[in-house]
């Protein structure tokens, strides 16, 4: 994946992203909790409660090709990654290990949603969508859409892609690759690293679901 360049740098600084440490070392600073922030035993990141600069409303196209909103995508909670179809190693791991958190929390009776968002909607129709989460997960959701709805959607999640190369069928996206935990009435509530298991995200999804 090609180095991080200054729109990369400031996407990540937008995300407030603060790494100290490896593994499960590491820490995310969101600003100082409160000592109201009843979901503070679930992060083992350090996140303002609410968070609101993190996510909000969308419109997008789904993977059966309906309009959506965030309201609509968002009913539950919610597990947001950006990536897109063509990726050749990251994205299909990544896919796979949320889809697999989903499964896990099944077993324990927790609904999620895990959600796909493309970051390449020149190549990603409702079609190839469609295709790539009915493989994963029946509950998945692919969303799509126009440059400009992908660009604010990447917005509001302080999400970073940039295409590589000019040929225009054949290229490659880098992208960010954190995985965000949303909920109606809440807005964001977590984020993961790309190398946490799914066992270990499912532990901690499962906690804000008995708080919910």
């Amino acid at each position: 994946m090609p180095k991080p360049n200054a729109a990369r740098a400031a996407a990540f600084a937008g995300l407030a992203v603060a790494v100290a440490g490896l593994g499960a070392g590491a820490w995310f600073a969101f600003g100082p909790t409160g000592g109201d922030d009843r979901f503070a035993q679930c992060r083992s990141s350090t996140v303002a409660p609410g968070a609101a600069s993190i996510g909000g409303p969308f419109t997008m196209t789904d993977h059966t090709g309906a309009t959506v909103t965030d309201a609509e995508v968002i009913d539950g909670l919610t597990l947001v990654y950006f990536g897109y179809t063509f990726c050749p190693d990251v994205c299909p791991f990544d896919t796979a290990n949320m889809a697999q958190t989903t499964e896990i929390l099944e077993e324990r009776g927790i609904d999620l949603t895990p959600v796909f968002v493309t970051i390449d909607p020149a190549r990603d129709t409702p079609e190839a969508l469609s295709d790539f989460v009915g493989a994963l997960h029946p509950r998945m959701v692919g969303l799509t859409g126009t440059p400009e709805q992908t660009a604010a959607i990447a917005k509001e999640y302080k999400a970073y892609y940039a295409k590589q190369g000019d040929d225009p069928e054949v290229y490659l996206m880098d992208h960010s690759t954190f995985t965000y935990l949303m909920a109606p009435g809440e807005g964001f509530l977590d984020v993961f690293r790309r190398d946490i298991p799914p066992a270990e995200v499912a532990d901690r999804v499962a906690c804000f679901a008995e708080r919910l």
